[in-house]
């Protein structure tokens, strides 16, 4: 018997798309014939979209000369390929987002050392930390798990809370500081480590730390500080399991968010609802997704997520 999702019938499942908001250093001006082009931080960049398969909007003059193109490597544009960069542009760049300057830079990974899109769980987690704060007069303890350069937890740091940011990677705990000095917040309650995630959770478990608040952006494929290997496919529903014990006992959120990986976000909407159902709480769960920045403009959606938020936040 065939089986038809109906998310009427089911509305904790219905998909949210979220785009950000807020936004004055970043925008996508348009996009199609397989590219997007946007501005960061005042300098225009084209960047190839596979999932824009209409036509531009914008006149083709409004394409032209843009400060950077990545040229895909790849027929599917999915993997490879290289910047070719205006011999202006700086090396690196500042931009803000809610009275948090940050730097941007053009990485081999065709991305800007930043993710736009995830500023809506940026903003949502710091509602629920300043809820928390506002109840109780203590300081969230918070989790960035595969924190990359940063950015999240420097913004969960402004709303008040503890932050343990950890990546594997020592090139992007660097960045993590450059930003950190960048934004002027060198007394921020954030600490950074390098350590594969997995390794790190197993350690936190045994000294007895928890954390209120876990945010994690595993990457699709990764090797760990030490070489370990990392396949989201086979490695996050473990993950989790593990990481559900380091939650406090009156915990906020847990925010997972995953790129390029041929899924539907059902597939992490399950994983978390199944992971955390003895906890209560509600499981919401959709797509991150850019809008042109015009009336009516087309979105791009560029990750899917899941997060789980406590019945309480008090």
């Amino acid at each position: 018997m065939t089986q038809h999702f109906d998310s009427s019938q089911h509305p904790h499942h219905a998909p949210l798309i979220l785009t950000p908001q807020g936004w004055h250093d970043y925008r996508l001006l348009d996009s199609g014939h397989g590219r997007k082009l946007e501005e960061v931080g005042g300098y225009r960049f084209i960047r190839p979209e596979p999932q824009a398969f209409w036509a531009p909007h914008l006149p083709s003059q409004d394409w032209a000369e843009p400060a950077g193109v990545f040229v895909s490597g790849s027929r599917d544009q999915d993997e490879g390929g290289k910047w070719e960069l205006s011999p202006s542009l700086p090396a690196e760049w500042s931009v803000n987002f809610e009275d948090i300057r940050f730097l941007a830079m053009p990485t081999p990974f065709r991305h800007f050392g930043f993710f736009p899109e995830q500023s809506r769980h940026w903003q949502w987690c710091a509602d629920l930390i300043k809820a928390r704060i506002k109840a109780t007069g203590t300081r969230p303890l918070m989790l960035n798990l595969f924190g990359y350069t940063g950015v999240a937890s420097l913004h969960a740091a402004k709303a008040g809370a503890e932050v343990t940011h950890v990546d594997s990677s020592k090139k992007a705990i660097a960045q993590g500081f450059a930003n950190r000095d960048h934004a002027e917040m060198t007394d921020a309650p954030i600490r950074y480590i390098t350590e594969d995630a997995r390794s790190f959770v197993a350690r936190e478990l045994r000294r007895g730390r928890r954390y209120d608040g876990i945010i994690l952006d595993p990457p699709k494929y990764g090797r760990g500080a030490k070489g370990e290997i990392w396949r989201l496919e086979d490695d996050l529903a473990d993950l989790l399991a593990a990481i559900k014990p380091l939650l406090s006992d009156q915990p906020l959120f847990m925010v997972l968010t995953s790129y390029a990986i041929r899924a539907s976000f059902l597939s992490l909407h399950h994983l978390m609802a199944d992971t955390l159902q003895d906890l209560g709480g509600f499981v919401s769960s959709g797509e991150l997704a850019i809008a042109e920045d015009r009336p009516h403009g087309r979105c791009l959606g560029q990750a899917i997520f899941s997060r789980w938020q406590a019945e309480t936040t008090l």
